[in-house]
């Protein structure tokens, strides 16, 4: 039976009730949502939709500098053109990497070495970033780079802040020098971190412009020069690709502090100028604050070679050169002191009562012990000598005697006292203790029984002994302020080396004062080996000093009664080594000095005159006066080589 049209009004309607609830609901809980995403959940979800295009990318801090006493730049920053590729801007990067190397020249190796970095970071899916081409791009390279550099895809060219050391070779054995970091050298940075500090650490050291230390104070002062990192907030699209940076200082890198020096880098230089192309070191020091006013080794390196990687042919050509200018001659050289360590050996004598001021030792020229004889450096002898005169006249006879009667145990204790057999690190690498040998040490490291024959050669400061320029000037310095107490240092503001000590051993002020005398006679007396260098040239200063002349081989009989030892008939390599050791003015001493000239062959002719042309440039431009780092001023403000604020 069909339904009446009532009925069917009735249905249509319940089911128009029923889809509109349904609806209803529908749209409720669309509403309900939106509500939820847009304004229950918002900060939420507005920073994951943030993230997805908003990335935080670590920010290198920039190196702190090293600067003198004065403040004037030893390492510091420079600008420089550099040149990279981003892979995933050009079709062909090889095509585009022969374009560059077309343009600028770029070694066979570092080609085969960019062309697979690029390869690499195209397989991790990280195209779009630079791969690093080349640094340090001459003038006319930048400026041709910048003219085709539009007509090469994924080209950038660019300055950049690059480390810089512009005293060059001046102070190559003082800073070192910094380099990427290698494997070896983020396993020593990350010692002892977590392994987010860790990841992080590294990360930066990823980065283009990050460098480590590697020798000298760069090394040693890398957590105080390094500073910490930061980071720079980048909009980047969906594949990754950074669009722009948003700037923001909450997040800016924090710089590395500057790190001052003692030194004074203008008597630096003079005392490198000094040598005239010899190989030695020179070694300077504040008798008063301990403060090392120049350390210099010569012949260096520039450490400008290694700040973006030194090729494998100049390297060679450095490790190979026979004058070793990667040697760290002034605290890393070790010589035997010759005569300059007489003054130890009469300390000793008079410390222990083996000798008198006033005892007398006769010389004809040479010396006998048991089945041997010892030679003076004076063919005819020096006749009768006490303690002032053997002193300034340097008599071997004389040191043999009283080093034999005070034994070779006393005199190794007095030099230890002075600084000898102690590594000095004074914030630099590549130090060493040299060697004092004593009865104990050669029965531990030879197995043998000590033979007073050594004591002989002990001392006139030869045999087994080794001392370093660093050492000497030391030594120097305590006979200068008769046995006071002396800390040296080369870190005015910085870290502290907690391996360096204060030199307060007790020494008899009374016998200092001889070693004095004995010091001025050698320079300012009739007789003195250094009687022509005494005086500095400043119109009545003179300084007080005693010469040395160490061999580097034992002298046959036959070169002795011949007479060629020295000069042009034998190789440079088998010459003795002269030095000198000096301090000045001798009658208020201010600076002590050290000088060795490798193979020089006499103190008094060769390292005399150094030294004392030295001290007249400390004493006339007061070296010591005071540093920038002591001033209430502000420190200088952070510059670049050029002038240019960084």
């Amino acid at each position: 039976m069909s339904k009446k049209p009532a009925d069917l009004d009735f249905a249509f309607t319940r089911r128009t009730a029923i889809a509109g609830t349904a609806g209803g609901l529908v749209w409720a809980g669309l509403i309900a949502r939106l509500f939820q995403l847009q304004i229950l959940d918002k900060e939420r979800y507005q920073a994951q939709a943030e993230a997805n295009h908003i990335k935080l990318q670590l920010a290198p801090p920039q190196r702190g500098r090293i600067l003198d006493r004065f403040g004037r730049p030893l390492a510091s920053h420079r600008r420089a053109g550099r040149i990279s590729i981003t892979p995933e801007q050009t079709d062909d990067p090889e095509h585009t990497l022969a374009q560059v190397a077309a343009l600028i020249e770029l070694p066979d190796e570092r080609l085969e070495r960019i062309a697979n970095e690029i390869r690499l970071s195209r397989r991790r899916n990280a195209g779009f970033v630079p791969v690093t081409v080349a640094h340090e791009l001459t003038y006319e390279d930048f400026a041709r780079m910048n003219v085709h550099a539009a007509e090469m895809p994924g080209v950038n060219v660019e300055m950049a802040l690059t480390r810089s050391y512009p005293r060059g070779r001046d102070f190559a054995h003082v800073l070192g020098y910094v380099a990427r970091a290698s494997q070896d050298d983020l396993v020593r940075l990350t010692e002892g971190m977590s392994d987010k500090e860790s990841e992080t650490l590294k990360t930066m050291f990823r980065h283009p412009d990050m460098r480590t230390g590697r020798q000298g104070m760069e090394r040693f002062a890398e957590e105080w020069l390094r500073g910490k990192p930061g980071y720079r907030k980048l909009v980047t699209n969906a594949h990754g690709r950074v669009i722009e940076e948003i700037p923001d200082e909450r997040l800016a890198p924090t710089p590395g502090r500057d790190l001052f020096v003692t030194i004074d880098s203008d008597l630096q230089r003079v005392a490198i100028e000094r040598f005239e192309g010899e190989s030695g070191a020179a070694v300077v020091v504040d008798v008063e604050t301990g403060d090392v006013l120049a350390m210099v080794s010569t012949p260096a390196f520039d450490p400008n070679d290694f700040v973006n990687g030194i090729s494998t042919a100049s390297y060679a050509e450095l490790r190979d050169d026979k004058r070793s200018p990667l040697y760290p001659r002034a605290h890393g050289g070790v010589y035997p002191p010759g005569s300059t360590f007489k003054m130890v050996v009469a300390t000793a004598a008079l410390e222990s009562g083996a000798v008198k001021p006033t005892d007398r030792v006769h010389c004809n020229g040479y010396y006998h012990f048991g089945n041997r004889t010892w030679h003076c450096w004076k063919k005819g002898g020096h006749g009768s000598v006490n303690l002032h005169t053997g002193i300034k006249g340097s008599c071997d006879v004389y040191f043999y005697e009283i080093a034999r009667r005070t034994g070779v145990d006393k005199i190794a204790e007095t030099a230890r006292k002075f600084g000898f057999g102690q590594d000095w690190v004074l914030g630099m690498t590549g130090g060493r203790g040299g060697l004092v040998p004593d009865r104990e040490w050669k029965q531990r490291v030879r197995k043998e029984s000590w033979y007073e024959g050594e004591t002989l050669n002990f001392g006139i400061g030869q045999g087994q002994l080794g001392t370093t320029p660093l050492q000497l000037a030391l030594m120097t310095a305590r006979i200068a302020t008769e046995g006071k107490p002396f800390k040296p240092r080369m870190i005015g503001i910085g870290p502290q080396s907690q391996d360096d000590h204060t030199l307060d051993a007790p020494l008899d002020p009374e016998v200092m004062k001889l070693m004095k005398a004995g010091m001025y006679g050698v320079t300012s007396e009739g007789g003195g080996t250094a009687y022509r260098s005494g005086d500095l040239g400043l119109g009545g200063p003179r300084l007080a000093g005693k010469t040395g002349t160490a061999q580097v081989r034992r002298i046959s009989r036959e070169e002795r009664l011949s007479g060629v030892r020295s000069g042009s008939e034998i190789a440079r390599e088998l010459r003795d080594h002269a030095l000198f050791v000096a301090y000045a003015p001798a009658d208020n001493p201010k600076y002590a000095i050290s000088v060795v000239v490798e193979h020089g062959e006499g103190g008094s002719r060769t390292a005399a005159p150094v030294a004392r042309d030295i001290l007249h440039f400390a004493l006339k431009t007061d070296s010591r006066r005071k540093p920038a780092y002591s001033q209430s001023a502000s420190l200088p403000k952070s510059m670049t080589d050029d002038g240019e604020p960084t």
